[in-house]
């Protein structure tokens, strides 16, 4: 299986460095929609069988434009979702904008310790993340290309663990808004690090807003 996992587009927690992981999220600010739109376009070569969303709008409001252009629904797949916040949910200041991120950072060496305070800890994050592709997998062909819209936190915790990468080198690979990290394998037998794209898929243009995107970027800055 070839997985295409899209970051959702722009919202204004991303704008405000505000953490904010919870049900049912922020829609997508007017850059985000057009982050969204210029999907279709980029992945004009791909082969997609399918789309998958997290529970949070955000990922909904990303992927329609895409599959609106295939003719797919998209299915709600729960366990996609971002990891959690916890007590620092709703939060911008710099000591939960830096444990979040050092949390981030240990889960994605692999050590899989308690998280923030009041969150999942990181066997929690990697059971429901692994679960819900092990679940996509399962409706789909061996062969098949799917997109995911997830969340960034999430996507780079499990992609630099299943690629092998050091934590140190996230600070090279952020993850902006609709950027996408594609992944080759299967969640029985392993993930292969096909691309990684920082960048938005629509291009550097969309790349705007970024300064306090805390779940994108590990030298990204608290708002206050």
């Amino acid at each position: 299986m070839r997985l295409l996992l899209i970051r959702h587009g722009q919202t204004p927690s991303n704008v405000d460095g505000i953490l904010d992981a919870g049900y049912p999220g922020p829609g997508l600010t007017a850059l985000g929609r057009a982050q969204a739109e210029a999907v279709p376009e980029a992945l004009r070569d791909e082969d997609i069988a399918a789309i998958h969303v997290s529970r949070l709008v955000r990922t909904h409001e990303t992927a329609a434009p895409l599959a609106a252009a295939r003719g797919l629904s998209p299915f709600l797949t729960e366990g996609l979702e971002e990891i959690s916040a916890g007590q620092y949910e709703q939060r911008r200041d710099r000591e939960a904008v830096e444990a979040y991120q050092q949390n981030h950072a240990r889960w994605s060496a692999g050590e899989f310790t308690e998280g923030v305070p009041g969150g999942e800890t990181g066997d929690q994050f990697w059971a429901r993340y692994t679960g819900a592709l092990r679940h996509i997998a399962a409706l789909h062909a061996a062969d098949a290309t799917v997109a995911v819209v997830s969340h960034g936190a999430a996507i780079r915790v499990f992609a630099a663990v299943v690629a092998g990468l050091e934590a140190a080198c996230l600070d090279e690979r952020p993850l902006f808004n609709t950027g996408m990290v594609t992944l080759t394998g299967h969640p029985d037998e392993g993930w292969v690090l096909e691309e990684w794209l920082s960048t938005p898929l629509g291009g550097e243009h969309l790349l705007q807003g970024t300064a306090h995107d805390v779940t994108a970027d590990q030298e990204a800055e608290a708002a206050v």
